[in-house]
């Protein structure tokens, strides 16, 4: 990977920077208040790296809770990724190490960004998508140590900090939806998530709702590649 490649992928990495920042600072200091050093946060952080999961891996641990356990619910609540690896196969190198790591670093908001943007030009699309995803993990990397680290400083209430996932989640998916000329997929996210959520409520619906998205979606590819091309559906 060469350094142009860190160059051209630093500058739209940026917002994800300054949530991982803070949401990572918010995991640390999670974790610092259960009695864990930061080398806890950057070992997570390094070898989990789910948000998320990471989060919830703090909750149970709090509560005592099995490893089998803590397993298992991390793999439901991270299943999504399946399907963002899905749709991301035919643009990573087929080969090697490289692969492997990009898709371990496949996070929500490393897929907006690689899902959405064109590489620079100049620059090989291979190098900027593992650019782009080294940036984004040493950002949380570095959030965790930084909140681990504060903790053991300083004592903080750390009541609702686990928000600042949703919100930065949340700006993100404005950005993209302004930055698409169509809608469509975002739409049947939006409808099959709240279909979902009726039927098999909180606690069920999200993997459901991954399920029936990804089954509309290919049932519609043609027509939303033909109408992202401009031509007639």
């Amino acid at each position: 990977m060469s350094p142009h490649a860190l160059r051209a992928a630093f500058p739209r990495t940026i917002p994800v920077m300054a949530g991982y920042l803070v949401m990572g600072i918010a995991f640390g200091l999670m974790l610092s208040a259960l009695g864990f050093g930061p080398q806890w946060a950057v070992l997570m952080s390094g070898l989990i790296y789910a948000g998320s999961g990471q989060f919830l891996c703090v909750a149970l641990m709090e509560q005592g809770a099995a490893a089998i356990e803590v397993a298992l619910l991390t793999l439901l609540l991270n299943f999504r990724h399946f399907f963002y690896g899905l749709s991301m196969i035919s643009r990573y190198p087929k080969q090697g190490l490289r692969r492997w790591y990009l898709m371990f670093g496949l996070t929500d908001e490393t897929y907006a960004l690689l899902s959405t943007g064109n590489p620079p030009p100049g620059v090989r699309p291979e190098d900027y998508y593992l650019a782009t995803t080294l940036l984004n993990h040493s950002y949380w990397i570095v959030g965790g140590l930084l909140g681990a680290t504060a903790g053991r400083l300083i004592h903080f209430n750390t009541a609702g900090v686990d928000f600042a996932m949703t919100a930065l989640f949340v700006v993100l998916a404005v950005e993209q939806w302004k930055s698409s000329k169509q809608h469509a997929s975002a739409l049947c996210g939006l409808c099959c998530g709240v279909v979902s959520l009726l039927v098999f409520g909180p606690e069920l619906f999200l993997i459901p709702a991954l399920i029936s998205v990804a089954a509309v979606l290919l049932l519609m590819r043609n027509r939303l590649e033909r109408r992202e091309e401009g031509t007639p559906p």
